[in-house]
């Protein structure tokens, strides 16, 4: 099919262009006839501008558009017309000015879509996924891919400018344990062996430190056969890097600068370096979460001191067991009724807890269910001490330590939404720092690294390392913005007896290791520099830039929860040929 090529993008004719002949190419938005005269929108990735078409100017061409529907593809030739007065759009960049129609190409027809190609869509996420090239079309989707677009370019253009190099790593690896499973592909020429896709680059970038590669940066596919949700996707995106001869401070520095470029280009918005620091310790006892949201107050305060010889039994046999009674005050909602409050503690239940002692703070008492055991000074003595006002709510929970925060914490957000707290014009940056090297797996009765195996633990804590590897500190690090995770990374083991010593609190004995990270282990024979480095989670940064609330809504092609491709119906059967020749039978 012949058409006229464009002259001009959808999105570009102003005013100044009155008069000019013009031809525009692209879909057909909406079409409305007016009287006789039929007024079209042709929109493509730029914008959208209004066509007319009148019979008395040329009656076969009005015809013509009479045909036109919704996604049409079309070339549309005419002359750049202010519009009459009162006919203005100010929601439309191309609102003052129309096109007076001279000539039309229908380029391809469209069958009836099946949903509305409109910001304000009204289908199913599921169908939307299914005919994702369709939903692709829609401006606001379109937006957040030029966003994407720019987050590429300033994090080459950051990097390469504090001399770092791009170096790709490979995409077919070996199986290597990093916390999640692996997605694995198996080998054709080497029978009854396997590759696995990179959940990180994690060892490659190690080793470009060793080989004195000094800085990289990579912009990289990662993979990890995991339970899904809204911001995770078995296949995404890092910005990986790491460097030589460098402490967590250098690491911090470099990172709040890319953070700051990626406000202050996307959104105009100029964020103050340095930003907050919290310890792990401090993050869970404060806020009941090791990623807290800062963007509203409502901190914690531990009651152990003043309840643990009370007349309350439930909470003097938690201290005593070495646990936690801590609660936070919710301002001005003493007037909750009681409905309410059953409905917060149905909520703290569902989170684990056995129940949730509330406090209401009014100008005549101190009310609380647990008066009577526990007494009116004492109910006095912890509102002194969580400086509560008349008015005032205070939320209790008590169990073991990690458990009383993290129902807290939880809790803490649901207020936080409940109250319209969590204000999205906020950007609450911060750093949560010093994560314990180890947690311990109950089932396998066994360390397990909290971050990675590589990571270094604290200096002044190697000592814990032979006699309470549990209390070790590791040189960890997580970013946080608004109460999301979006980056995080650690100085690195290596020295290569320091690394074996870790392996071996992992019940990786030498053996393993040697299977596993031997090559890794054989690099560190031959000089490997202090390193360190972090990983971005580019999906969910770029979620958080165009206010979205799921990461499917910045990945082009994304898989549902359940990691199926609706579009494509992947994953999917192959043939048994293909089968047979990788040695493989399904079962």
């Amino acid at each position: 099919m012949q058409y006229i090529k464009r002259t001009h993008t959808c999105g570009e004719l102003r005013a100044s262009d009155a008069g000019k002949n013009v031809t525009l190419t692209g879909w057909v938005d909406f079409q409305r006839d007016l009287g006789g005269v039929i007024f079209i929108v042709v929109r493509d990735r730029y914008g959208k501008t209004q066509v007319v078409f009148n019979p008395q100017n040329n009656l076969q061409l009005h015809q013509q558009a009479a045909s036109l529907r919704s996604e049409d593809v079309v070339s549309v030739s005419g002359k750049v017309n202010h519009r009459p007065d009162g006919m203005i759009n100010p929601n439309m960049p191309t609102g003052e000015i129309d096109i007076t129609a001279e000539g039309l190409t229908i380029i391809t027809k469209s069958d009836v879509p099946p949903f509305a190609v409109t910001d304000d869509v009204n289908a199913s996420e599921e169908l939307r996924l299914q005919y994702r090239y369709l939903d692709l079309r829609r401006p606001a989707l379109q937006k957040n891919f030029i966003i994407r677009h720019q987050m590429y370019q300033i994090t080459r253009k950051y990097y390469d400018e504090l001399k770092f190099i791009e170096v790709e790593t490979p995409i077919l690896m070996k199986s290597t344990p990093e916390g999640a499973r692996d997605y694995l592909v198996p080998s054709r020429v080497h029978h009854g062996k396997f590759y696995a896709l990179p959940q990180s680059p994690q060892t490659y970038k190690q080793l470009l430190m060793v080989a004195g590669m000094d800085r990289y940066f990579q912009i990289v596919k990662c993979f990890r056969d995991e339970d899904l949700r809204a911001d995770r996707q078995p296949e995404f995106t890092q910005i990986d890097v790491e460097m030589s001869f460098v402490d967590e401070e250098d690491i911090y520095q470099v990172t709040e600068g890319l953070m700051k470029r990626f406000f202050k280009e996307i959104k105009g918005i100029e964020i103050q370096t340095p930003f907050p620091r919290l310890t792990y310790k401090d993050a869970i006892e404060t806020y009941g979460s090791d990623k807290p949201d800062l963007r509203f107050d409502l901190k914690f305060v531990t009651l152990n001191d003043l309840v643990q010889d009370s007349g309350f039994k439930v909470f003097a046999d938690v201290v005593k067991k070495g646990g936690v009674v801590a609660g936070f005050v919710v301002p001005q909602c003493a007037s909750y009724s009681r409905s309410q409050l059953d409905n917060l503690t149905d909520f703290a239940k569902k989170m684990g807890a056995g129940g949730l002692v509330w406090i209401k703070i009014t100008a005549e008492s101190v009310e609380s269910p647990i008066e009577k055991f526990i007494g009116k000074e004492v109910l006095l003595s912890i509102k002194n001490k969580m400086k509560a006002n008349t008015g005032d709510l205070i939320l209790l929970i008590s169990d073991s330590w990690i458990k009383t925060y993290t129902i807290l914490g939880n809790l803490r957000l649901e207020i936080g939404k409940r109250l319209n707290f969590l204000d999205d014009s906020k950007n609450s940056l911060l750093w949560v720092t010093d994560f314990p090297m180890f947690e311990c797996d109950e089932n396998e009765k066994r360390y397990v690294a909290v971050h990675h195996p590589f990571t270094s633990p604290k200096l002044e804590d190697l000592p814990l390392l032979d006699s309470d590897p549990s209390k070790a500190r590791a040189r960890a690090y997580d970013l946080v913005l608004n109460g999301n995770e979006i980056a995080g990374g650690s100085i690195r083991i290596h020295d290569r007896s320091l690394q074996s010593k870790v392996f071996g609190l992992l019940g990786i004995n030498e053996v393993q290791a040697k299977k596993k990270f031997g090559f890794l282990l054989e690099a560190f024979r031959y000089g490997a520099p202090p390193h360190g480095g972090i990983a971005f989670g580019f999906d969910r940064i770029c979620m958080l830039l165009t206010g979205e609330k799921s990461i499917r809504d910045v990945i082009a092609f994304p898989k549902t929860t359940s990691a199926m491709s609706l579009m494509d119906d992947s994953p999917s059967e192959v043939d048994e040929a293909q089968l047979k020749e990788l040695h493989i039978k399904i079962g």
